[in-house]
């Protein structure tokens, strides 16, 4: 299985929860409570993270990543995208230096 296999599968499971009911599946709950619920969740699992990091414990930052990197999925179907808009995304800054990445934004 290949690295992007399981973030596709895991981005079609979550596609197929947004119609579940809200008390059978974890997905469905946080996808039907709106936004404001899955940006809550990714502030908790951001700040686990950052603790885990902070604590220098390896197995933990994974963990924790993992938790992140799974409701980042699931705000990614909120808003009707999926891992392979973001994977587009990286490829097109490859290889551009991160200052020049950020000096190209334009600012509003």
């Amino acid at each position: 299985m290949s690295d992007i296999t399981i973030l596709r599968r895991l981005a079609e499971t979550i596609e197929s929860r947004k119609s579940a009911d809200a008390n059978s599946s974890y997905v469905a709950k946080l996808l039907h409570g709106g936004q404001d619920k899955i940006l809550k969740k990714i502030a908790e699992e951001s700040a686990e993270t950052l603790m885990a990091s902070k604590d220098g414990n390896a197995e933990q930052v994974i963990y924790e990543t993992a938790d992140l990197w799974f409701h980042c999925l699931v705000l990614l179907a909120y808003h009707g995208l999926t891992p392979d808009d973001v994977l587009k995304e990286l490829e097109r800054r490859e290889g551009v230096s991160g200052i020049q990445e950020k000096a190209s934004r334009t600012t509003d």
